[in-house]
């Protein structure tokens, strides 16, 4: 373990290699609910955090500068709020979304930040934390709020106008619609994000009415 904690090369190649790792477990799950900061985007986030952490780190040992040991690393953690505001949107009826991804990406960064001082036990422990709330705790919250939401695919996007009105029509509920990136990865299919407000007092198939839809290839409760 000694060698993990101290400044070389090995600990510089393992540090990295989880930054991409947990960077990316993180944005596995993004990616799968097809938001724009996915599987990518956190990985960079991991690494660029990771590798500032790791510039302090030298600046200090090997130049013997000691303030620039977390200097450095301090601008991230405000700067990166600049990409996650990207990933915030407003939309019709003033219904907002990409907050979690936001705190997401905010979060990642932290955990490159971490693992590139060499503080393994925090940044693997917060990363099994972050996804454990992205997964569980976001769907424990719809159920209380009384939401839910659906992906759709859609067979012809010279139909996707059609098939929007067509959901309005018929669930005056639906809160957002999304276009999204299809998860599917087949060639000309457009993906769909639905957000409904549910009244648990009354019962409708949403979802197989969803799927019977002309011009819908699949659709899944998200």
């Amino acid at each position: 373990m000694d060698i993990l904690l101290d400044f070389n090369t090995v600990s510089t190649a393992v540090r990295l290699l989880l930054a991409l790792l947990l960077g990316g477990l993180i944005g596995l799950e993004r990616g799968i609910h097809g938001r724009a900061a996915g599987l990518r985007t956190h990985v960079l986030v991991s690494l660029g955090s990771c590798m500032t952490a790791l510039i302090g780190l030298y600046i200090h040992q090997e130049l013997g500068i000691g303030e620039q040991v977390t200097r450095i690393a301090a601008q991230v953690i405000s700067g990166i709020g600049f990409l996650g505001a990207g990933t915030i949107l407003v939309k019709n009826q003033s219904v907002i979304t990409g907050l979690t991804t936001a705190a997401g990406v905010w979060c990642t960064a932290a955990i490159g930040i971490a693992l590139g001082y060499g503080f393994y036990v925090g940044a693997i422990l917060c990363s099994l934390v972050v996804i454990v709330t992205a997964t569980v705790l976001t769907r424990l919250e719809r159920r209380q709020k009384g939401i839910r939401h659906f992906y759709l695919e859609l067979k012809d996007p010279n139909l996707v106008t059609k098939t929007i009105r067509q959901i309005q029509d018929r669930f005056p509920n639906v809160q957002a619609i999304e276009i999204v990136a299809p998860k599917s990865g087949l060639a000309n299919v457009v993906g769909l994000s639905l957000t409904m407000a549910i009244n648990f007092k009354i019962e409708e198939p949403y979802l197989t009415v969803l799927d019977e839809m002309d011009n819908v290839l699949f659709a899944t409760e998200d």
